[in-house]
């Protein structure tokens, strides 16, 4: 591996500056508090699909086993149950692997935020008017060019999972698993030796996603099966998970979910020993898990918060195909 220099992208590079700028204008302008917080962790979120840095804390003879965060995630919460309010970290995070792809880099800039009494929908609204303030602030418009399309983010496009499959990939009653199992069949998907969520997310990468975002605004699509609830709240009467993700031609900028304050200790340890066991299975890294992070969310106040790859959003606004073309210095893998 060796290091990179990539001067010709300063315009980019700028452009990059001016987004988190004005994305920490817009949050610092409404309320929301900055929080800065450490990117070392002895403890991380049980979650199966992340790969993870690891490194080694070194006092005297004693050594501890340390993780670079991929989110901010267990430490905002912890703020916010300690009396917080709303808030956000804009900052670097780390997720191993996805080398050599557009929309990755294992060092990223994230921007959390969280709203006190708020819901999933709030939150992707108060992300919307995010936009439009930078994009007014950067172009006087509340309307930019990204790969040719014009992209307005006067108002979002909303559509549920369940509605995505039926008119993208032409599945109906997707939450029925023999109906969806049956489906996936018909459509040529070999279905033996996999479960659910992995056909479920195969279709969805192939036949879904391309099309969100493509309508000249950006798309959420929200309510998820339980099976890719993560930690969102379940929600029994609908059997969805209340979660969603923001999408701009294509690109994944953000998701965000109610929080699950209505579901027992025992659920969620059983979640979290689920993830452990996925690891397992995949034969990931299993690290230290947040054993703390259930009582955590359990005392959480009513909010919803978001997680937003500020890279993918910068690289949006300054009209380039690849977060890579926003660096200066980068690596050659």
């Amino acid at each position: 591996m060796k290091i990179r220099t990539q001067i010709q992208n300063l315009n980019n590079h700028q452009v990059f500056n001016k987004v988190k700028s004005l994305a920490c204008e817009y949050l610092n302008k409404h309320k929301y508090q900055e929080i800065d917080l450490p990117v070392l962790s002895p403890v991380l979120i049980p979650e199966s699909y992340l790969e993870i840095f690891k490194t080694e804390l070194i006092n005297g003879k004693k050594k501890e086993e340390l993780y670079l965060t991929p989110s901010p995630e267990l430490f905002l919460k912890r703020l916010i149950v300690q009396g917080l309010g709303s808030c956000y970290y804009l900052n670097k995070s780390f997720r191993n692997g996805d080398l050599g792809t557009s929309r990755h880099s294992p060092e990223f800039n994230i921007l959390e935020f969280y709203k006190l009494g708020s819901s999933y929908m709030d939150v992707a609204d108060e992300t919307l008017k995010m936009m439009r303030f930078i994009a007014k602030k950067l172009f006087g418009k509340d309307e930019i060019i990204f790969q040719r399309r014009k992209i307005s983010f006067k108002n979002l496009e909303k559509i549920s999972v369940s509605q995505a499959f039926e008119k993208y990939a032409e599945m109906t009653n997707i939450l029925d698993k023999d109906n969806f199992f049956k489906q996936a069949k018909n459509k040529g998907y070999v279905t033996n030796g996999f479960n659910y969520s992995e056909i479920w997310s195969q279709i969805y990468v192939q036949e879904v996603e391309p099309e969100l975002g493509k309508k000249g605004k950006p798309t959420i699509i929200y309510d998820y099966p339980f099976e890719m609830a993560a930690i969102a709240r379940f929600n029994k009467e609908k059997k969805v998970a209340e979660r969603l993700e923001i999408y701009i031609e294509g690109v994944e900028l953000g998701n965000c979910g109610n929080e699950v304050l209505d579901e027992n200790k025992k659920t969620l340890n059983l979640k979290f020993n689920n993830e452990q066991k996925m690891r397992k299975k995949m034969k990931k890294f299993i690290y230290s898990p947040d054993k703390e992070f259930v009582n955590v969310i359990k005392e959480l106040p009513w909010c919803s918060g978001i997680a937003i790859g500020l890279d993918r959003l910068a690289m949006i606004f300054a009209n380039v195909p690849s977060i890579q073309d926003l660096k200066l210095i980068d690596f050659e893998y």
